[in-house]
Formats: C-alpha cells, structure tokens, sequence
C-alpha cells in the first residue's frame, strides 16, 4: 500500500516550508476517537505505513482505522 501519486509531471518537486498551524483538516470526520499532531514534521510512505500496522495489530478486529494523511 504504496502511498505515492499515480503519475507525476516531474520527478522532484520542491520541498516548501511548513509554517503555522493547519487549518484543514483538523476536525474528526470518521469515528469517535482521533490522533493529532503535535509539531509540524514530514512523514514518508514508508513511516504511515508503519505506524498503520503498528495500530491495526493493537485494535485487531475491534475497530476500524482511516488514515487521513498524504506524504
């Protein structure tokens, strides 16, 4: 479960700046219970997909798990 954009015009893009705090996507749309980010940071595919196996192994089948985040 690669998460990587299908097709790209350009192989490398620039990085940017993360400065201030998030405004979309901070309110709860899936479910009862949320996690939120402390500090702003740069999460690779491969750091999701890890943190992901890491939490669907501690819920098993009690719940469900959306990820809502794009590296």
């Amino acid at each position: 479960m690669a998460l990587q954009p299908r097709r790209v015009k350009y192989r490398k893009s620039h990085r940017g700046r993360m400065k201030g705090k998030a405004s979309k996507g901070t309110q709860l749309n899936f479910g009862e219970f949320g996690l939120i980010a402390e500090e702003p940071s740069w999460m690779t595919a491969r750091q999701i997909e890890a943190s992901r196996i890491t939490i669907v192994r501690s819920i098993k089948h009690a719940g469900k798990l959306w990820i809502r985040i794009f590296p």
